[in-house]
Formats: C-alpha cells, sequence, structure tokens
C-alpha cells in the first residue's frame, strides 16, 4: 500500500495530499478514488486513507482509525562530519532506518565538503523520502550545518554524549553502552575523513563527552556511522 507523508496540520476532519505528495500519487502511482493508502504525519502517528477525489494538485482523503508508534529508546542524536561526495544522503538514508531522532550535520577542520544553503533542505526531503520506504513513522530533525565550534559550544541534551575516536585510550564502546542500561537518549559524534583534529577531540572531552572506539580497523566515515547506529539500537532492542 503506498505511504505518503500528511503534514499534522492536515490531520482534519477534511485532510488532503497537496505538492510533491499528491503529484506523485496521481501521476506517478495513477492513484484512483476509492483506492486506500497510507499517511504518516512524521511525528509517529499512521492512518490508514481512502481517497475520495484526484487531481494533480490535490487528493482529498477520509482517514480511518489513526495508530501511534513509539519512539525507541534511546532516542538517538548523530553528530555527523559531513564527507565528501553524496555519502551524507546515504547516512542519513540508513540513520532513519535505525531509528535516529535527530542529525546535526558538522564543518570540521578536516571536512572538505562545503555544504550550501539548500544541502539541509536535500537531507530533509531524503529523510522523508526514506521513511516513506522503510515504514518509519517518525521523521528526524535535521538541522543546519554548524562548525564544530558552534557545536561544541551549545549545551548538550542527551543523558549520554560519546564521540567516537582515534585518540588515545578510549574506552570499549559495548562496556560504554553496557553500563548504561536505563538509557534514554544518546549522542554519538563521527568525525570526518582522518578523525576530529586534536583540539577539537579535547574540546568535546571537555565538554563532556566520552571518546569510544569502534575497533581496531580505520573505517570509512560511514561504515563508522553505521556501525555506532546499529550498535546502540542492538543494544537497547
Amino acid at each position: 500500500m503506498p505511504r505518503s507523508y500528511l503534514p499534522p496540520s492536515a490531520w482534519t476532519e477534511t485532510p488532503f495530499l497537496e505538492g510533491d505528495e499528491a503529484k506523485h500519487l496521481a501521476q506517478v502511482l495513477r492513484i484512483q478514488p476509492d483506492q486506500w493508502i497510507t499517511v504518516f504525519d512524521g511525528l509517529g502517528n499512521r492512518a490508514e486513507a481512502k481517497v475520495l477525489s484526484v487531481s494533480k494538485q490535490r487528493i482529498a482523503l477520509i482517514l480511518d482509525l489513526a495508530e501511534s508508534k513509539d519512539i525507541p529508546l534511546p532516542e538517538i542524536t548523530l553528530v555527523q562530519a559531513i564527507p565528501k561526495g553524496k555519502n551524507m544522503d546515504w547516512i542519513v538514508q540508513k540513520s532513519v532506518e535505525l531509528g535516529v531522532s535527530k542529525i546535526q550535520p558538522l564543518v570540521t577542520h578536516h571536512t572538505i565538503a562545503s555544504p550550501s544553503d539548500s544541502k539541509a533542505d536535500k537531507w530533509r526531503r531524503t529523510a522523508l523520502e526514506a521513511c516513506k520506504q522503510c515504514g518509519q513513522d517518525t521523521i528526524p530533525v535535521i538541522e543546519d550545518p554548524l562548525t564544530f565550534e558552534q557545536w561544541v559550544a551549545k549545551p548538550q541534551e542527551t543523558e549520554l554524549q560519546l564521540i567516537a575516536s582515534l585518540a588515545e585510550n578510549p574506552l570499549n564502546f559495548r562496556e560504554t553502552l553496557q553500563s548504561h542500561p536505563d538509557l534514554q537518549s544518546v549522542t554519538i559524534a563521527i568525525g570526518p575523513e582522518g578523525d576530529f583534529s586534536q583540539e577539537e577531540t579535547e574540546s568535546a572531552l571537555a565538554a563532556g563527552f566520552i571518546p569510544v572506539t569502534l575497533g581496531d580497523l580505520v573505517l570509512r566515515v560511514e561504515t563508522a556511522t553505521l556501525l555506532s547506529l546499529s550498535a546502540i539500537r542492538y543494544q537497547y532492542m
């Protein structure tokens, strides 16, 4: 059954899809009146919806009973140094599949990419498409990119703050997670190619971040991110 994003403000007595969502259903999927689709609001709610009328600009619906899904705990914030090429798009997609709550893109000392103002909007569209594809009903918050200095100066809002690090004497990742059995929220920071600089690592540690190791091998950025998110999600399944 097709899945479409119906913004929270549109969950009314006379709901309808418009814009890209309506265009995709009408022109690509050729949806017809009396067919059923699934809609979700990006906040964890979904409903079955019957199509009442179809045009390229607007699809009128009637909603069946809505269902809500609890956000899996811990809530994960991914702080991601922006990699080169299209790897950030892939990271956003896989992060949605692994149920992250927030993504903070970072520009660090070793970051090669120079994100434009429109990049965050593109990543938000990628996140939405990933939610539609994988059945995720909660769209993660994707912040505008910050420099490392801007980000580390902000108060941290999660219970546990971790930084994947190649520095000396990092803690065991698994054991660190196991020492927090009832964790409600966690931040994991992943550096760029070449890792965070020494000054950035020291700043993160001073801000309360705990350095953890992802193993003996030097991983590509996207591999380190996928491993970290998967390990956190698996630990608290």
